[in-house]
């Protein structure tokens, strides 16, 4: 169903004060306003249904911005080179372009959705795969939902550093990488510092997408990189190069289908006789509540047939919550940054084994280990 302009007022509302706050200077002046701009925020009437939300306006613009790199507004566009920051005419230069160009943003808007390769997530979800490998005792196959151009499934061939307070920094991954990512790793009250392998068996990579792209394809490209907010480039860099090793090394396979009625067939991509691991990283709070339950239920049924794990690494209430309830303490409290949490489960006689291993920053700079 199509969101309301009183839904999409309130979303880009939430998205200022808990997403962008503090994060994202630019977007969290541009979506303030446009939440109280009728004009900018029924632009987003034009979504797919369950796609109407801030970060999709958000990417029109950036990518309309990008076809005109000679325009005044580019000056507050870091990703393009501009070194303005917020001031008294952003917003009003910002909402003029837009408005002028109205019908290219909102075809932008009805074309696509949301598609964001965080690169720095695989630091997050890296691990907890190496904690399911462990369990498997085996080389593992790789199904990533929500895949988009897959380069999380990548994330074997990626260097990490890891900085602890009691530890220093831990090294992972291959030392020469081209890749290098790094994360804060604070340690809650009682909690354990994860064993981080070196290494990491990947046997077989699949992702699933509603629209998978091709990094080949240069407006495909171009529309992941107007996904990133603008005013971070380093999170452009970092795409940049992690598209660049997978160029080198090859694009894993990826399926078009959707998250629940795709599942069993990118599953089935994977050799029967590889241990399974499923990630989610912010993907299933796109997915209506019923779809999120069937989601799990298609785990369910998959781990009936074959060793099975699924890293999540969502919302509490669009992910974990749906195999560990009653965990309030995984949910942000009210007026503060919006954040994940990475979590491992498996199936044991068709009954979910879960386990929350960290509260997760929502771009991957950071988490508190929690066991």
């Amino acid at each position: 169903m199509t969101a309301s302009l009183d839904d999409i007022r309130t979303r880009l509302r939430r998205f200022a004060e808990q997403e962008a706050a503090g994060v994202s200077p630019l977007y969290e002046h541009l979506a303030a306003r446009a939440a109280d701009d009728d004009d900018v925020a029924s632009l987003l009437t034009a979504a797919p249904a369950g796609f109407g939300f801030p970060t999709l306006l958000l990417a029109a613009v950036h990518r309309v911005v990008q076809t005109e790199p000679f325009h005044e507004l580019v000056d507050y566009y870091p990703s393009m080179g501009g070194a303005n920051g917020v001031d008294a005419r952003t917003w009003p230069l910002w909402r003029e372009f837009v408005l002028e160009r109205a019908d290219k943003v909102r075809a932008r808007i009805a074309e696509h959705t949301t598609q964001t390769n965080e690169v720095r997530r695989a630091a997050l979800l890296y691990p907890a795969v190496a904690l399911a490998a462990k369990q498997a005792g085996a080389p593992v196959g790789l199904l990533e939902v929500g895949c988009s151009a897959g380069l999380l499934l990548n994330l074997d061939k990626y260097a990490y550093r890891y900085q602890t307070q009691a530890s220093g920094q831990v090294a992972a991954g291959p030392p020469k990488a081209a890749l290098g990512l790094h994360c804060a790793l604070e340690l809650a009250p009682g909690a354990t510092l994860p064993a981080i392998p070196k290494k990491l068996a990947v046997a077989a990579k699949v992702g699933l997408d509603r629209a998978p792209v091709d990094l080949g394809d240069e407006d495909a490209a171009a529309w992941l990189e107007a996904c990133i907010w603008a005013d971070q480039p380093e999170r452009q860099r970092l795409f940049s190069t992690a598209a660049a090793v997978q160029r080198k090394s090859g694009a894993p396979e990826l399926v078009r289908g959707d998250a629940v009625g795709g599942l069993a067939e990118a599953a089935a991509r994977v050799p029967a006789d590889v241990p399974l691991v499923v990630l989610t990283s912010h993907v299933l709070s796109y997915l209506p509540a019923e779809q999120r339950l069937a989601f799990v239920a298609g785990l369910a049924a998959l781990a009936a047939e074959r060793p099975l794990w699924w890293v999540s690494q969502e919302s509490y209430r669009a992910g974990l919550h749906l195999v560990l309830p009653d965990r309030d303490d995984l949910v942000p409290r009210a007026g503060t940054q919006a954040s994940g949490v990475l979590g491992l489960v498996s199936w044991r006689g068709g009954s979910a084994d879960a386990v929350a291993l960290a509260r997760t920053a929502m771009h991957g700079e950071r988490m508190t280990w929690l066991v």
